[in-house]
């Protein structure tokens, strides 16, 4: 069992920054695939970025290319996701998520309950 827990998410104007954190309990995290995924009100929930289990290989979506990195620390168990340049389509509930596939679909095994981020035009 994972369980994760997302930090990091507020307020912010549109331009700015923010640091999205995800902390993970049980010791098979490090084999896990990472990934990040937001649901803006009234969608669905849409993929992000995606980092594999060594943190060698990353996908991105390419409404965040470029702006969004993704990265993890598996001595800590944590997962980051450094936002810059930020838009208010980027305002969303944003998740962590880990499982044995790396891949840009839903279908991670554990999700974290999510860390609202507000973009301010």
């Amino acid at each position: 069992q994972v369980q994760l827990v997302e930090s990091g998410g507020g307020l912010v104007q549109t331009g700015g920054s923010l640091r999205l954190s995800c902390a993970a309990s049980g010791r098979t995290f490090s084999s896990y695939a990472m990934g990040w995924f937001r649901q803006a009100p009234g969608k669905d929930r849409e993929f992000v970025a995606a980092i594999s289990w060594g943190g060698g290989r990353t996908y991105y979506a390419d409404s965040v290319k470029g702006r969004f990195t993704i990265s993890r620390d598996n001595a800590r168990n944590t997962g980051n996701l450094q936002m810059k340049s930020l838009k208010p389509e980027d305002t969303a509930v944003y998740y962590c998520a880990a499982g044995p596939v790396f891949s840009r679909g839903l279908g991670y095994d554990y999700w974290g309950q999510g860390t609202r981020v507000t973009v301010s035009s």
